[in-house]
């Protein structure tokens, strides 16, 4: 599905934060906001792994995680809406956020092409940052998310940013009501998870 049918033009993408450089000891805190396990950072020395996204061959599990040749990826300290929360969209209908959360990765993945740096597992998972091409310029794939209201930044369960130029993107898109953020009840999936966190402990 191109960008555009989904209301998005390339246009302000362009506008959108340029890469985030997210270092691998910060992985190290990735997940944390739903308990996830602590993630085994690469060995110093070694090179971090450097992979594309293919535009077909791609099985997507939420807005920010997918799997592509049995192995599963998720970007590093963004979180996308959560399947089976519910939003009223500008028609007055109720959608899932996580659906539309998927719609717009996926789109986005087969339009720009991006390539990955993978930072760090947890469990089955690699978490990784990804930059594509955008006209002349290369943007970070969380920021692109974010910035266009269908994603959001991680947090940990006290609620800091896990990257906080993603926490500045966000608050942007808050502000121009973009994506999401149009909706008058959006159900923001880092106050579910933290909640979620507070009353298991």
């Amino acid at each position: 599905m191109p960008l555009a049918r989904l209301g998005v033009a390339r246009g302000p993408l362009l506008c959108a934060f340029a890469v985030v450089a997210a270092s691998t000891a910060d992985a190290q805190q990735a997940g944390s906001a739903n308990g996830a396990v602590p993630v085994a950072p690469a060995p110093k020395n070694a090179p971090l792994p450097v992979f594309d996204v293919p535009s077909a061959g791609v099985q997507f599990q939420t807005g920010d995680t997918w799997t592509q040749g049995g192995q599963t990826f998720r970007l590093y300290a963004v979180q996308s809406c959560i399947r089976g929360t519910t939003f009223t969209n500008a028609a007055g209908i109720k959608r899932d956020c996580g659906e539309v959360s998927i719609a717009y990765f996926a789109a986005l993945i087969k339009d720009a092409k991006p390539r990955c740096t993978a930072l760090a597992q947890s469990g089955s998972v690699t978490f990784a940052v990804c930059a594509a091409r955008i006209g002349a310029q290369t943007l970070d794939l969380g920021t692109i998310l974010i910035t266009q209201g269908f994603a959001f930044a991680a947090t940990d369960p006290r609620g800091k940013p896990l990257n906080l130029q993603y926490a500045v993107a966000e608050g942007d898109a808050q502000k121009n009501r973009r994506g999401l953020w149009a909706s008058p009840d959006l159900p923001h999936p880092s106050a579910i998870l933290r909640n979620a966190y507070q009353k298991a402990n």
